[in-house]
């Protein structure tokens, strides 16, 4: 006969698994309390969803009590600062935006040495893409004839993306431009443009524009990149309005980050990106030297 384990009243009282185990008590009870201390941050923390909700509605207050301040930023120039490692940096807003919306980016790349222009593309950024790209084409020769440079960064959100990659594919922009970095750019276009067409309808060319398979879509498509231009996408994986599948090009070094189309030019996060792309290589090298502690 094969043999058998006997099961005795003094087996079970010491099965570790029976409710009356003071240390199965205290194993569970400790379990218990890891698992509500963790909880908040669990269901609150940065990471989570409800957590990363709150960080977009937050951010997308902070775009709009930007973006109420218009076309209208004043600054000072400072071209004298630029140097071929660093030129300056050209902000574009995105549709129905103003030069407002990107005021926090703006700031937080001045203060960091870095020299910073903008335009006024038009009230709400409604016209034309090629003719708001043609109008960057002119002041972009007019802000590099000023400097020791004759090179530019182009940092564009949304539709402002779309704008600097119509410069640069359609209108020689690639011997200007040394880096383009697009924020949340419908590359392949968004329904979500249905808004403007229906709201704005023929007061609003980009808005026709914006949606899937357009004819400027098509256009922009068309051809590869030109060389020389260093390019990055920057999407939000919780992005209603551009979806992540939208903003791919080819050649392109693509960044994914858990936040939502607003929060990509408040983010302290995507901020840091942004910055890991624009300073070159030596720059960080640098500041990371400065930062070593020394060793006998």
């Amino acid at each position: 006969m094969g043999s058998q384990t006997i099961v005795t009243d003094r087996t079970v009282a010491n099965d570790p698994k029976d409710s009356k185990d003071p240390s199965a008590i205290t194993k569970r009870s400790s379990w218990l309390l890891r698992w509500a201390l963790e909880a908040p941050k669990r269901w609150l923390g940065r990471r989570s969803t409800i957590g990363q909700d709150m960080t977009g509605g937050a951010d997308g207050l902070s775009y709009l009590r930007h973006l109420v301040r218009g076309n209208r930023i004043r600054r000072q120039d400072a071209f004298g600062q630029v140097t071929p490692d660093a030129p300056p940096i050209l902000l574009i807003h995105g549709f129905l935006g103003t030069r407002g919306s990107m005021y926090l980016l703006e700031r937080r790349l001045v203060e960091d040495g870095f020299v910073v222009v903008s335009f006024n593309i038009g009230t709400l950024n409604v016209r034309d893409i090629r003719r708001s790209a043609f109008m960057i084409h002119r002041k972009i020769e007019r802000i590099l004839a000023q400097t020791p440079t004759q090179k530019i960064d182009i940092l564009g959100h949304s539709m402002g993306g779309l704008i600097g990659l119509y410069y640069v594919k359609k209108l020689g922009g690639h011997a200007r431009v040394r880096k383009l970095l697009m924020m949340g750019t419908p590359i392949r276009g968004t329904w979500a443009a249905l808004i403007g067409v229906l709201t704005l309808g023929l007061l609003s060319t980009s808005s026709w524009q914006l949606l899937p398979r357009s004819r400027f879509l098509d256009e922009l498509a068309q051809g590869p990149m030109p060389p020389g231009v260093d390019v990055h996408t920057i999407a939000a994986a919780r992005d209603w309005v551009v979806p992540l599948p939208t903003t791919r090009i080819a050649g392109a070094t693509a960044v994914t980050v858990p936040l939502g189309h607003s929060s990509l030019v408040v983010s302290e996060e995507v901020y840091r990106r942004l910055v890991n792309a624009l300073r070159p290589p030596h720059d960080h090298t640098s500041e990371v030297n400065e930062q070593a502690p020394e060793t006998d």
